[in-house]
């Protein structure tokens, strides 16, 4: 009786650690969040909109599956907002959200303003879904880069 307890026991112990080491669905699965962010664009900050696009974020898709971005949004820490049209991002995919005036393609989305976003020295992106949730944060406090990898 002892002997069929102790094995019970241990094949029960078994299956805990082995649910325990397990990845989680989500980490499995992958996630939408922020990759790079390029805040510094080369040269003086003038607003030419060649200066205006050297400047972005990149929005990274690792999942299995196509994601609908309808509605998420890119924020900075000052509160500009860039917010998702109609577009689905490609599984294994990356967009890159430009701050100046473009035409929309599948890799690159313009957020059409005239002037800077993203701080050269310190500022925070936050990638929200439309239903306001917040899917992932990257901050940065350097002028030694011109980019921050998320």
């Amino acid at each position: 009786m002892l002997r069929t307890r102790s094995i019970a026991l241990a094949t029960a112990a078994a299956a805990v650690a082995s649910i325990v080491l397990m990845p989680s669905t989500a980490q499995a699965a992958g996630s939408v969040h922020l990759y790079k962010i390029y805040y510094d664009s080369p040269g003086t900050d003038r607003g030419a909109n060649s200066s205006l696009n050297a400047e972005w974020v990149q929005v990274r898709n690792t999942t299995g599956a196509a994601v609908n971005l309808r509605g998420w949004t890119l924020r900075d820490a000052a509160g500009h907002v860039y917010t998702f049209g109609a577009y689905t991002l490609a599984k294994g995919a990356t967009v890159t959200v430009r701050t100046g005036k473009g035409t929309n393609t599948s890799t690159n989305r313009y957020w059409g303003r005239t002037w800077y976003v993203w701080n050269n020295d310190k500022d925070a992106a936050t990638l929200k879904r439309a239903n306001g949730t917040v899917a992932d944060t990257c901050s940065y406090n350097s002028t030694a880069y011109d980019y921050k990898l998320c």
